[in-house]
């Protein structure tokens, strides 16, 4: 008689637990990694770039892709201002392909700040005009390198302009190059002449003359102080001019001399409160050049060799990793639909994607 009972306990005792071990939830984001049902290999963050600090795996596949983007866009964005850089005409080969990273220091220093792609390129036409076209609107198109073609599609400072409601003074356009004024307006019918962005371009405007790249420097700080724009894209000319001049001494003066003024910048953004922590600083190129044995060499862009399509893409900011070199191929059109991203406005006309690998 006192056997049965105890029977009974211990089964009670089971269920109870077997009901609690039913009920609990994982809660946890499980990680993604290795290779996916359908074939597709993971991109593995790898250590080519010389510069690798983690070993990151990021998987390629639409689901792993679904859910990188869905996480990204639960905590992003952080980023108020996107600030970019165009660094004119360096190739590759004298900036990150050069593993002294001698010609450009102060980018180096700043890559442990933020997040590079080794594998990044212009697959559009190989100019100023287009290079810059392909950055701000997201498309590639081959204008006439002369300033006097506007782009056909709106940019990414009128779309930022427009979804926002904001005034002209919050995104500009300052360049060295006085024919990048373009970038300001386009073709389109339902765009043209409207929700334009202020431009300081060249000497004073389209058709002006090119002026110092420490002269633009001081203009775009002067623009940061007084307008306090969210969106602004700077110019800086000397690596190609200096190219062009057929001097390889001064080219890579040039280099230096814009790893300087970026360093200035750079400085400028730590030290102003309205930008300090809430800035992505995108430092890029609009073409490279052609490589030694082509055409003539250094000298020239334009065509579709490695040296004018390979070119450099670091970024800083709230909103991205930190000392990490990935090796996923992006394009140049890609950073509108980035930069819309971190401003949460559309860039409908953009055929770039999102660089989610960046995202944190």
């Amino acid at each position: 008689m006192s056997f049965t009972p105890r029977i009974s306990l211990t089964v009670i005792v089971f269920v109870i637990i077997c009901l609690i071990a039913a009920c609990q939830k994982d809660t946890s984001i499980p990680a993604v990694s290795g290779t996916s049902e359908s074939g597709n290999t993971a991109q593995v963050v790898s250590n080519t770039t010389g510069l690798q600090a983690t070993n990151t795996v990021t998987a390629t596949t639409n689901s792993s892709e679904t859910a990188r983007v869905n996480t990204s866009a639960a905590i992003c964005c952080k980023t108020e201002n996107v600030i970019i850089v165009v660094i004119d005409g360096a190739r590759y080969s004298e900036t990150w392909g050069d593993y002294t990273r001698q010609n450009i220091p102060n980018q180096f220093n700043l890559y442990f700040k933020g997040v590079m792609l080794n594998n990044f390129h212009n697959m559009g036409t190989t100019n100023t005009d287009s290079g810059h076209d392909a950055i701000s609107t997201g498309n590639y198109e081959d204008l006439e390198n002369n300033g006097h073609v506007l782009p056909q599609y709106p940019s990414i400072f009128q779309s930022f302009l427009k979804s926002t409601g904001k005034p002209a003074e919050k995104a500009w356009v300052v360049a060295s190059k006085d024919k990048l004024q373009i970038l300001g307006n386009c073709t389109q019918e339902d765009w043209k002449g409207k929700y334009m962005p202020r431009t300081d371009c060249g000497n004073n405007g389209l058709f002006s003359g090119y002026r110092l790249d420490d002269t633009t420097v001081v203009h775009a700080k002067n623009v940061l102080g007084r307008y306090r724009p969210n969106l602004m894209l700077i110019n800086l000319k000397d690596p190609d001019y200096f190219g062009h001049s057929s001097s390889w001494s001064n080219y890579i003066k040039g280099i230096q001399s814009t790893d300087e003024n970026i360093r200035d910048l750079y400085d400028y953004i730590q030290n102003d409160d309205n930008y300090r922590g809430k800035t992505t600083l995108i430092i890029t190129n609009d073409h490279g050049r052609h490589l030694s044995g082509v055409a003539d060499g250094f000298i020239s862009h334009g065509d579709g060799c490695e040296g004018c399509r390979h070119i450099q893409f670091l970024a800083l900011g709230p909103d991205f990793k930190e000392g990490v070199g990935f090796q996923t191929p992006y394009e140049q059109i890609d950073i509108s639909a980035t930069v819309a991203k971190l401003l949460n406005f559309k860039m409908e006309s953009s055929k770039g994607k999102v660089m989610t690998d960046l995202f944190k």
